[in-house]
C-alpha cells in the first residue's frame, strides 16, 4: 500500500523540507526531518537513556528534528496509524 501524504512544514520555502507520511499497512509513521548535528547528536549518541539500554544509534536507525509547528501534523499521523488496520 502507498504512503498517504499527512502534511508538509508550513513554513516550507518550496524546498526539501521536513514531511510526514503513514504506511496503513504497516501502521508507521514516516517523517523526513532536518539532520541532528554537532553537540545535540553527540548528547544522543552518549547518552544512557534507558539504564541497561545500549547507548548509541543502531544502524538502520536515524535522528531527525521536525520544527514544534508541525505538531499537529504528527497528532493526526499518530492517530491515523493507531486506526490503520483495525
Amino acid at each position: 500500500m502507498p504512503l498517504r501524504f499527512k502534511g508538509i512544514d508550513p513554513s516550507t520555502g518550496g524546498g526539501g523540507s521536513p514531511t510526514v507520511w503513514v504506511d496503513e499497512q504497516s501502521r508507521e509513521i514516516v517523517i523526513q526531518g532536518w539532520d541532528v548535528e554537532g553537540e545535540r547528536l553527540s548528547e544522543i549518541r552518549d547518552t544512557e537513556w534507558v539504564p541497561g539500554h545500549s547507548v548509541g544509534i543502531p544502524a538502520g536507525e536515524s535522528v531527525v528534528r521536525l520544527p514544534a509547528r508541525m505538531a499537529a501534523i504528527l497528532r493526526e499521523a499518530c492517530d491515523d496509524a493507531e486506526r490503520a488496520g483495525s
